[in-house]
């Protein structure tokens, strides 16, 4: 059997961590800035884990991850 291809778009906004778990950065830092308080905008900056009900998907997408 041929290899599985990993699902592009998911590799670049996706990555696994040590323990198993998938990391992604955070939505609403793209546009429409200003009305957004400093704090934030700043909170938004860090990485989050992806919702334990999206890590099967997300698994399915990122066979070899």
């Amino acid at each position: 059997m041929p290899k599985m291809k990993s699902h592009s778009g998911a590799a670049k906004r996706f990555k696994k961590t040590g323990s198993g778990n998938f990391k992604c950065g955070q939505s609403h830092r793209r546009h429409i800035l200003t009305k957004k308080t400093t704090k934030r905008k700043r909170q938004l900056r860090k990485a989050t884990m992806i919702h334990e009900s999206d890590v099967r998907m997300v698994q399915r997408l990122l066979p070899y991850n």
